[in-house]
């Protein structure tokens, strides 16, 4: 390696080291950097081979300072690749199908084995089907075995057949909470004892959430995250790094999540897409890890790569709790202090260059909740229910729901359960403490123990129209929550514990109760979800619920029992039995209160007695028996596993590149087409092609699953692209999963349209707003456009991954030219498109676009790196890694 040099020995203990010494480079800029970009050239010197990294990339990221503001493109090799089910099993399908490919290309198909460790968290499975009583865990885990079965299997079967991959079974907890209190290396011991800081990249955007602990990560496309366990670096542009300063600290009725939500809308309004954040300052000390995981984990929801929060004394004390030993301790501290990552954020003047910067003083944030359609649509709780309000009889729009007038004070007597109440607009009909945003921090879980605690008090109880929910992300919740005698208090109103899993947060949601399904429908009632999640976009939580907030798990507790987010929060909010009104302050717990309980029952053993045998997993999962074979024998009649056809006839000559000719639009999108829009992950509806399909597959209604459920099988994947039921397409009459089959005038699901134009030869494109592919890293919004004949995106902008998993499948993403979209320049999506593709594009060139009706315009082509050129000439990236591998 060209560094050799620079490695240095470090005794620790009776333990001796090596490192790469990066003072040793001599170079005064390095101790300018933020921390964030020391760990990008951390990797960049130990892998630079003059092949994969030169040396050049090395010297591009030293000169960050300057590098930052010409789009300079590095490599970057993280130390590990993290997955969670619903993206794992796309990837494992993936390599085994590409294991096929290389083998019918006479080659080994050995070749196609991961390089990197890579961890696989089985977290998305488990739905909310039986809530509100104590068996509710027992019962939901076993309808997810029984429904996931095969899944299941097949990974297992994976985690076999290839080399270093891990799996963590099913009931485990969230990936991205077993990822911080387990999985996370902070300091890797790698080959000859050689330490480097842990990096990962993983196949859901809320991989951030581990930057809060000191660990650079973030999410990336399913394909992506493919190549690098295949050891292929990414590409990407060196990023400008947003300093944002935390001073003073937060006042005593403030949570974690209301800091969070602030902070998500400060960032938006900057705008800080392909863009790192650290957070620096006196105000960061007082935050614990949980809090700062909080906030990085919303790092998608802001826009930015990494919410990155340098490692300094509170993370050890942090790694210390959650049961690392002191060897571990000691190795991550000396470590980083010696190449100069360890921070001591008490100290004012450490202030490294940052690109620009952002300052909150803690003391100014306030309770706030986001919604009702979008997680950075910040409301100060204070003004909820005046916000709801208004949105109801406001132009549809993110934030208001266009009814009429006389149809916005409806209401409807509901019986549930035994149980009588009026439901109307605004009616919390789910309320979910959910999602690995909250329960990784024990302060917020432990508030809403408190909340329940003060109700049962009182004699208060949740409305009986209320879907409840309590989805720890790992068993040390439910231990903390145990011996703190507050588990029983949430039992007691409903919040029994549903599965450990993401759940609500994805749209596992479960159905409804009966009688509140009927009243919603009948009546056209805008109902609202109270949930603790990260993600609140159209469709996502539950068909039947429009206005969905994100909030604290405190907050989800305490709207249960209000029964309505159009309540004043500083009115009464309840009444006892005996008449007593109760407001805020009889019910809510201060931080003060929250932080005795904290520091008394959050244990250390907690988290040593959950993970010592995480990984055998059930006794179900134990007995799942597979084949041990390294190709995979693909069952055709499977409606879960089915060999992809993205490799089929593939061979060692690249593919012949073509111009796009006389496409038809296939989407006529607006701004904020997210990734659940593109491909949803919740259920299957009866009258979709997805749910014909499988019915004609002897698949009975009760057995759809999922979407993410069935991301094994193409052919449902394709059918479901499009499917989301609040799909606004300028091309369709109506809202919903449909549009206009151009030539024949006929209005048809969107995969009928689409199938037609691939049965006549036509190419597709789709156009579309602004941040189109936001939300979820969802590889399946790629795929299942490229299934669907789309050859190219015309948009306003894209979000990050989601261009990405665009190139990774041969997609071209083109972006409109500042100040122009499709209606400003009169298209209405019923042209013909011609799109000239020149044999030697280059990242960023403007290319002429040519429309049936007469008009030419430019657009930008954003392969926005050589590389990124170099896979659309393959085919995709997973085809150039098949060739690259077998030469």
């Amino acid at each position: 390696m060209a560094y050799n040099n620079l490695i240095r020995d470090l005794t620790i203990g009776d333990n001796v080291y090596k490192f790469f010494d990066l003072n040793g480079l001599g170079d005064a800029r390095y101790n300018e950097l933020p921390i964030s970009i020391k760990y990008l050239l951390e990797a960049a010197v130990r892998h630079c081979d003059e092949f994969h990294v030169l040396k050049k990339d090395v010297e591009t990221i030293l000169d960050w300072k300057n590098s930052q503001r010409k789009q300079a493109e590095i490599p970057f090799k993280p130390a590990r690749v993290i997955l969670q089910d619903f993206t794992g099993v796309p990837a494992v399908v993936d390599l085994a199908a590409m294991r096929d490919a290389v083998q019918n290309m006479g080659a080994d198909p050995a070749k196609i084995n991961p390089v990197c460790p890579v961890d696989l968290v089985i977290d998305h499975s488990v739905q909310v089907d039986h809530y509100g009583n104590l068996d509710a865990l027992a019962k939901n885990q076993s309808i997810e075995f029984e429904r996931n079965r095969e899944r299941f299997n097949f990974l297992k079967w994976g985690s076999k057949a290839f080399d270093n991959l891990l799996i963590v079974p099913p009931g485990s907890g969230i990936v991205h909470q077993v990822n911080l209190e387990y999985l996370a290396r902070t300091v890797f011991v790698g080959k000859d004892g050689v330490l480097y800081p842990d990096s990962v990249v993983g196949t859901d955007s809320h991989t951030t959430m581990i930057d809060g602990s000191g660990v650079l990560g973030w999410g990336v496309g399913g394909i992506e995250a493919e190549a690098v366990m295949l050891g292929q670096p990414i590409s990407m542009v060196i990023p400008e790094v947003i300093g944002y300063e935390m001073i003073g600290t937060l006042s005593d009725t403030v949570t974690s999540t209301d800091l969070v939500l602030t902070i998500t809308k400060n960032l938006r309004d900057l705008g800080v897409v392909g863009k790192f954040v650290e957070f620096y300052g006196t105000g960061v000390a007082s935050l614990s890890i949980a809090d700062r995981a909080t906030i990085a984990n919303m790092c998608p929801e802001y826009g930015a790569t990494i919410g990155f929060f340098p490692v300094d004394k509170r993370t050890i004390d942090y790694l210390t709790q959650t049961g690392r030993d002191s060897d571990y301790t000691q190795r991550v501290e000396q470590y980083l202090k010696s190449v100069g990552m360890f921070v001591d954020f008490t100290n004012d003047s450490y202030r490294p260059t940052y690109t620009t910067t952002l300052k909150l003083d803690l003391g100014s944030v306030v309770p706030s909740v986001s919604g009702p359609k979008r997680p950075h649509d910040r409301v100060e709780l204070a003004t909820l229910a005046q916000d709801f309000t208004k949105g109801l009889t406001d132009k549809i729009s993110f934030k208001a729901f266009g009814l009429k007038p006389e149809d916005a004070t409806k209401t409807v007597t509901v019986t549930n359960n035994g149980r009588t109440a009026e439901l109307g607009h605004g009616s919390v009909v789910i309320a979910a403490i959910t999602s690995c945003t909250n329960t990784s921090n024990p302060s917020v879980m432990l508030a809403a123990g408190l909340v329940a605690k003060k109700a049962v008090e009182l004699g208060l109880n949740v409305q009986p129209y209320v879907k409840t929910s309590l989805s720890p992300g790992s068993g040390v919740v439910t231990k903390y929550l145990e011996a703190s005698g507050l588990l029983p208090y949430l039992e007691k109103i409903g919040f029994n514990i549903a599965g450990y899993g993401c759940m609500t947060c994805i749209g596992n949601s479960g159905p409804l109760d009966e009688p509140v399904t009927k009243a919603i429908e009948e009546n056209n009632l805008v109902v609202a979800g109270v949930l603790s999640g990260n993600r609140n976009f159209e469709g996502r939580i539950h068909p039947h619920v429009r206005a969905n907030y994100l909030a604290s798990p405190p907050l989800a507790v305490l709207y249960s029992i209000i029964g309505n987010v159009n309540v004043d929060i500083n009115g009464v909010l309840a009444v006892t039995p005996d008449g007593k009104e109760i407001r805020l302050a009889d019910i809510w717990p201060t931080r003060s209160e929250v932080a005795k309980f904290e520091e008394e029952f959050v244990k250390p053993q907690f988290f040593r007695e959950v993970y010592a045998n995480i990984e055998l997993g059930s006794t179900e999962w134990q007995q799942l028996e597979c084949p041990a074979v390294k190709l995979y024998p693909w069952d055709d009649n499977s409606t879960y596993i089915k060999k992809v056809p993205f490799f089929d006839g593939m061979t060692n000559e690249l593919p012949p590149q073509s111009d796009i000719t006389n496409a038809h639009v296939l989407l006529n999108l607006g701004d904020s087409v997210t990734t659940d829009h593109i491909s949803p992950a919740g259920s299957i509806s009866k009258t979709s092609p997805a749910a014909r399909f499988l019915a004609s597959r002897g698949v009975g209604q009760r057995d759809f699953n999922t979407y993410g459920a069935r991301r094994g099988n193409d052919e449902i994947m394709a059918r479901g692209t499009f499917a989301n039921i609040r799909l606004v397409n300028k091309l369709a009459s109506k809202v919903g999963p449909i549009t206009l089959h151009v030539p024949s005038g006929e209005e048809l699901d969107i995969f009928d349209a689409a199938k037609k134009y691939m049965d006549a030869g036509i190419p597709a494109i789709i156009l579309a707003g602004k941040e189109y592919g936001c939300g979820s890293s969802r590889d399946w919004a790629a795929k299942g456009p490229f299934l669907q004949g789309v050859k190219a995106v015309i948009a306003e902008s894209f979000e990050r991954i989601h261009r990405s998993n665009l190139i990774g499948m041969g997609i071209i993403p083109f972006q409109f030219q500042a100040g122009q979209n499709a209606d400003s320049l009169g298209l209405t999506g019923k042209e013909q498109f011609s799109i000239a593709v020149p044999s030697d594009l280059k990242p960023g060139q403007l290319v002429d676009v040519n429309v049936s009706n007469g008009t030419t315009f430019q657009v930008i082509c954003r392969f926005d790196t050589e590389v990124e050129l170099t896979y659309y000439r393959n085919g995709g990236i997973l085809q150039y890694m098949i060739r690259k591998l077998i030469q």
